[in-house]
């Protein structure tokens, strides 16, 4: 199982911005589908988005759309999450995940190599 690395964490006010950024190895990177996940204490890690192979399709759980933004860049093995006007309720840890479908993946179990996470953290 190979690493994931994030960065981007942080501790910002509601209303903020961050932008995350995973750096995958190329066999677990190139031609699959990428999905940043999030667990907040005492729950369960869910999916936050996910982006197909082609970055053409990309999918968001309904409490981020409209604020966050996943992207990827093929060419150097990198897929971000943009978040714009945090709110508290996005503190967490925020982990990314490398699929083995070509196109977008909705469920966590389509998921096979994880990074160790990067906290995010949002004060009122």
């Amino acid at each position: 199982q190979e690493q994931l690395v994030e960065s981007g964490g942080g501790l910002v006010q509601a209303g903020d911005s961050l932008k995350l950024s995973c750096a995958a190895p190329r066999r677990t990177f190139t031609g699959f589908a990428m999905g940043w996940f999030r667990q907040a204490p005492g729950k369960g890690r869910e999916l936050v988005a996910t982006i197909s192979w082609s970055g053409l399709y990309t999918s968001y759980t309904d409490s981020v759309k409209g604020r966050f933004t996943i992207s990827r860049d093929n060419d150097k093995y990198i897929v971000d999450l943009q978040m714009n006007n945090l709110k508290p309720e996005d503190t967490a840890v925020y982990y990314c995940a490398s699929s083995r479908m070509r196109e977008i993946a909705l469920h966590r179990s389509l998921y096979v190599d994880w990074g160790q996470g990067t906290q995010v953290t949002v004060s009122s």
